[in-house]
């Protein structure tokens, strides 16, 4: 039996009204409109008339439920200014991409979740002690996709055609998830990715991760981790210059202005000193931009090395795509843009626990 919410789903994965898909497939307003309520069955036509407009295998909506995400569990930013369609598509997107989480985790001992919920302290504490949990101190944190990763976090990436989205963090049974933009310069990324384990950690499971105070929350502790405090006044002097300023950026690979904000934060910059900053680095291109920043944007670890294992036993991402009913191209969205073909005339698959062991990731934070 088809399963209806599965033609839901996919519809606002491609970003579709009823109207938009109605016309896409070829068929009525009324049929398309049953179809999604469950009320009539769609022929087999009219199914392969659906999944030629969607993109998607005919067997994927023969498929069971995908596990649902609250939107009041989903760390949007500024989620009252971000329309409907772009939201409610992403999360779409995330729902897809917990499916291959699964299937990883049927094959793959994960690392454990070590995200400490710290209840109410505020950011820059927050920050300092998840830092010295994880043995950080404060020397400039390293690859922040890798060291989310390392501590149990699962990141995945958002499709590039949901521009207004830069990232958003949930939970879901006890397992912290991340999802981030892959259309902005490496530097946002890696604050994105700092900002979104602010979210995890300050307003946890049991607090909501959306409003102006919690986004002003994640941000201040983004900042307070990427450039801990002891590191930037050590590197910094007083009022610096803005050349001074562009050539210690690299320190902590943040964007010039995150790290003008910071110097603002701990007092080495005034008022005034900060707001010319500011404009002299918008004028250089820097609001826009991050000219001469990190050459490589920060991907995956963990998921380089499941495929990589896979592909060693002749089981490509083409492979895992047939496994969970969706495209090459739909899967690769959600992994990094990664590309991973099996073995020439190799047909072995990498079986589901129980079958053996499953190999342990060695992730380096």
């Amino acid at each position: 039996m088809i399963n209806s919410s599965r033609i839901v789903v996919a519809r606002k994965r491609r970003g579709y009204t009823l109207n938009d898909l109605a016309t896409r497939a070829g068929i009525s307003l009324q049929s398309l409109s049953n179809y999604e309520r469950g009320r009539t069955e769609p022929t087999a036509e009219s199914l392969a008339q659906l999944a030629a407009a969607l993109d998607f295998p005919e067997s994927f909506f023969y498929q069971p439920d995908l596990d649902p995400i609250p939107l009041e569990a989903v760390s949007f930013r500024a989620r009252s200014k971000l329309a409907a369609g772009p939201r409610e598509g992403a999360l779409a997107a995330s729902r897809l991409a917990l499916e291959l989480h699964d299937w990883i985790e049927d094959r793959f001992r994960l690392p454990a979740a070590d995200v400490p919920t710290l209840g109410k302290p505020d950011p820059e504490t927050a920050a300092e002690m998840v830092r010295a949990r994880w043995g950080l101190g404060h020397t400039p944190a390293g690859n922040m996709v890798h060291l989310l990763e390392s501590h149990g976090i699962r990141v995945f990436s958002l499709p590039p055609e949901y521009t207004d989205v830069d990232a958003f963090a949930t939970w879901r049974h006890g397992v912290p998830f991340v999802f981030l933009s892959t259309l902005k310069t490496p530097e946002r990324g890696r604050f994105d990715a700092a900002h979104e384990l602010g979210h995890l950690v300050l307003h946890g499971e049991d607090r909501s991760l959306v409003g102006p105070q919690a986004e002003q929350e994640a941000n201040a502790f983004a900042s307070a981790f990427l450039m801990p405090r002891t590191s930037v006044l050590d590197h910094m002097p007083r009022s610096p210059l803005v050349s001074q300023i562009l050539q210690a950026k690299p320190i902590w690979n943040v964007s010039a202005l995150s790290l003008t904000y910071r110097l603002h934060d701990l007092g080495l910059l005034t008022d005034w000193q900060y707001r010319r900053t500011v404009i002299d680095l918008g004028e250089r291109g820097y609001r826009t931009g991050e000219p001469n920043g990190m050459p490589v944007r920060e991907s995956s670890q963990l998921l380089d090395k499941v495929f990589a294992n896979l592909k060693a036993k002749g089981c490509g991402l083409s492979d895992v795509a047939r496994e969970l009913h969706v495209t090459p191209k739909e899967l690769s969205s959600w992994v990094f843009g990664l590309i991973v073909t099996s073995r020439s005339g190799s047909n072995e698959r990498l079986a589901r626990e129980g079958g053996g062991t499953r190999p342990k990731l060695t992730l380096v934070r």
